[in-house]
């Protein structure tokens, strides 16, 4: 697939996008952008410009409006394309804000008809809720990246979007972006992957705080920002008051409340190990992940960091446990034809498949993997657990994430996106329908230690058994926006929306009281909540409740498949009460002028960005006179071509883990002594003469972890946690004799305690 184009005006100038301003306003958990996007044309014909502007799965578009000239308008959710299309055919200024209908990251933006040489500037508002992190992070990613959506064959859709590409540092817009952050527990810093301004604290409790990025960012990346408070792990309750010119009775009229729960798993339940399950590895081998996992130097491609890491699982996998690994593309491929037992003989195996997986499957088509996979029946007493990678070049990801939660209840799901452009609404909305955790491996991200935190999560127990009841007043009635709260692992925070009707005469206070099995262990929570809220909040809370009910209504759409009627009207009528734009509506605003219909052949072309960003931006332009454009490819990119290598210095961390065995223990062999840096009589002589030699061996390999890879602990825990486990088995009498020599041997001063022996 080669990837073209360019536009190119008789005077070679680009139709450009001039900037971006982007300002957020945080709220503990809770988050609004407002973007600003400014444009010209520099040419002698009218155009429509469209902008696709990629956002995160769970925004909640709030506001829209767009200024030519002298002249603004602010935009209303409406139905969509009709009121648009009449506008636009009569010559009047329309402006169009919509879903795309194949994935809800993705929204089309058209400043409509612009005249020559006239400047629009377009404003566009939205709420999300911030991701936690592995380190109790929340993380707002401003996405600058929509990588080319590729559709199935068999979707109608005409394969995938073109994206233009040209080198970086020509792209012809920037970004400016300033943050304003309120908690209620203290803000302990704020850390961005791009340059920030110093952090500046609003008060004395350190609650409020604005940062800035540096100046002279270029829009060339996702732009993380992540935000770290103190207590982060106490639940919270928090009311937002009615909008007062609704009207009561409507989720609008009336307070909403959200309820934020972040358990703290104790030390001891996150030490607990399962060693059962089925683990299910589905790894992107489309095209696209022959690309570098990042543009410094020493970057591997996405591929060959999905092999290390896939190294690493099955090296940590439990015995006991089945499992299988599946490759998607256009196509399909299992490792096995069904699960296998995790054994010696099919970690081999499997690790011998591994070396030999490439990116040769063509497109993503993540779909039919799925289908088959749910297909298979689940194993007794192997709860499964499928683990999804992938860089997020899909084309339905509405039709995937309908799948995934119709089979919800027989596996969870962790998902990885991988690499700059991973569609948030996929990756977020894969492990959310099926009670995982998302990941996202961007800019110098190693892939290993996020996998790991999963892991962890999949072996760990979990809180479950969750129930919530809401203690109000009889005159209050409390209805649920959101899905009931299946299950949360350690480092998720689940978040619960919730309507308040009706109003108390006396009671001015509510509570919750939230219930929950850890580790077969009862816990209970109660928070209270105020009936009478302070008023002017902005509406957030109101709006990402209204966008929770409108994803769950639009699932249901989709089911009834036009059979029935109900639930489309209902998304309808909560998106135009909310302002909230959904799949069967979009803000639209005419400026009723007198502009003179639009005449002239509709050419569509392609504005050129950096092929980092691909950010896909379509100029349809109405040609009045003979203009001839042409459309070139200056940089054509093959995706089928194999990417220049060289051989890659192997990691002796790499090394040690793949002499490991299933079991846990290594052999006392010339490859592991190459890892420590010794030769084989080196290593064996200073043995104690009683010690078998895997045992010695096994001992050598946990010094060596401990004394010199601490600080990728998190990638290597497991199969140390196997080693260990392995020692004891044996039953050595000797192990501090063991360790001493050890620890002689290489140098090291490793407490046999820390080895957990």
């Amino acid at each position: 697939m080669v990837n073209c184009c360019g536009l190119v005006t008789v005077k070679n100038e680009p139709v450009p996008l001039k900037s971006i301003a982007v300002e957020v306003s945080v709220q503990g958990h809770v988050a609004t952008v407002s973007s600003t996007l400014q444009y010209e044309n520099q040419e002698q014909s009218p155009l429509e410009a469209i902008f696709v502007f990629p956002l995160p799965g769970e925004a909640a578009v709030c506001r829209f409006s767009a200024k030519i000239g002298q002249t603004e308008v602010v935009a209303e959710v409406q139905e969509k394309q009709k009121q648009y299309d009449d506008a636009l055919s009569s010559g009047q200024q329309a402006f169009l804000l919509e879903e795309s209908d194949e994935s809800p990251d993705v929204f089309k933006l058209s400043v409509g008809s612009l005249p020559p040489g006239e400047k629009a500037s377009v404003s566009l508002d939205y709420v999300t809720e911030l991701a936690v992190q592995a380190d109790d992070g929340l993380r707002l990613c401003l996405p600058a990246v929509l990588n080319p959506r590729y559709q199935p064959q068999d979707s109608g859709s005409g394969g995938s979007a073109q994206v233009s590409s040209v080198p970086a540092g020509s792209v012809p817009y920037s970004l400016s972006l300033s943050a304003h952050v309120s908690s209620p527990h203290p803000i302990s810093r704020v850390e961005s992957n791009c340059p920030l301004d110093p952090l500046n604290y609003l008060n004395t409790e350190k609650t409020q705080a604005t940062v800035s990025l540096a100046a002279g960012h270029q829009f060339d990346r996702d732009v993380e920002l992540l935000l770290y408070y103190q207590d982060t792990h106490q639940p919270t309750a928090i009311v937002e008051a009615a909008q007062a010119s609704a009207k009561p009775g409507s989720l609008m009229g009336d307070p909403v409340v959200m309820l934020s729960l972040y358990p703290e798993f104790p030390k001891d339940v996150m030490s607990s190990m399962t060693s059962h399950g089925e683990f299910l590895f589905v790894v992107d081998r489309s095209g696209s992940m022959e690309c570098p996992m990042h543009l410094g130097s020493g970057s591997l491609d996405r591929i060959s960091s999905a092999r290390e890491t896939l190294l690493l699982l099955l090296k940590s996998l439990p015995m006991g446990c089945y499992f299988n690994i599946i490759g998607f593309g256009s196509s399909y491929e299992s490792f096995f034809p069904k699960s296998v037992e995790y054994s010696q003989k099919t970690m081999d195996e499997a690790l011998q498949k591994v070396k030999e997986m490439r990116a040769d499957l063509g497109g993503t088509e993540i779909l039919q993997p799925l289908k088959h996979i749910y297909s298979q029946p689940c194993l007794p007493d192997q709860p499964r657990q499928l683990f999804l990678f992938t860089d997020g070049e899909v084309g339905n990801t509405k039709e995937v994430l309908d799948l995934v939660k119709t089979n919800a209840g027989s596996h969870r799901c962790f998902s990885f996106g991988i690499g700059e452009g991973a569609s948030t609404a996929l990756i977020s909305g894969v492990a959310k329908q099926a009670r995982g955790h998302a990941q996202f491996i961007t800019g110098q991200d190693r892939m290993q230690p996020k996998v790991m935190q999963s892991l962890r999560f999949a072996l760990q127990p979990a809180v479950v058994d969750i129930s919530v009841k809401w203690n109000v007043p009889k005159e209050v009635s409390v209805t649920l926006l959101s899905p009931p709260i299946r299950v949360v692992f350690q480092g998720q925070r689940a978040l619960l929306y919730a309507q308040l009707t009706g109003e108390s005469s006396g009671d001015t206070e509510g509570s919750v009281t939230v219930k929950y099995s850890l580790a077969k262990q009862p816990v209970e929570n109660q928070l209270s909540f105020s009936l009478k809220p302070a008023e002017d909040t902005g509406m957030a809370v109101h709006r990402l409740g209204a966008r929770t009910l409108i994803q769950s209504l639009e699932v249901e759409e989709r089911e009834q498949d036009g059979e029935k009627e109900g639930a489309k009207e209902k998304v309808i009528e909560l998106s135009v009460q909310s302002g909230v734009s959904s799949a069967f509506t979009a803000f639209i605003a005419v400026h009723k002028g007198d502009g003179e219909a639009l005449q002239g052949q509709l050419l569509r072309r392609h504005v050129p960005t950096p092929s980092e960003i691909r950010v896909r931006v379509e100029v349809l332009m109405y040609i009045k006179e003979a203009f001839r454009f042409q459309l070139c490819c200056p940089i054509p990119i093959d995706f089928d071509s194999p990417a220049p290598t060289s051989k890659p210095v192997r990691d002796p961390l790499l090394q040690l883990i793949s002499l490991q065995k299933a079991s846990g223990s290594w052999v006392l062999e010339a490859a592991l002594a190459e890892v420590l840096v010794k030769t084989e009589e080196e290593v064996s002589k200073p043995k104690p003469a009683q010690v078998d030699q895997e045992v010695w061996a096994t001992v050598l390999a946990l010094v060596w972890l401990y004394g010199f890879k601490m600080e990728a602990q998190e990638e290597w825990q497991f199969l140390a946690m196997k080693a260990v486990s392995w020692i004891q088995a044996q039953k050595v009498a000797s192990v501090s004799e063991c360790v001493q020599a050890g620890n002689t041997l290489l140098g090291c001063q490793v407490q046999k305690d820390t080895l957990g022996l």
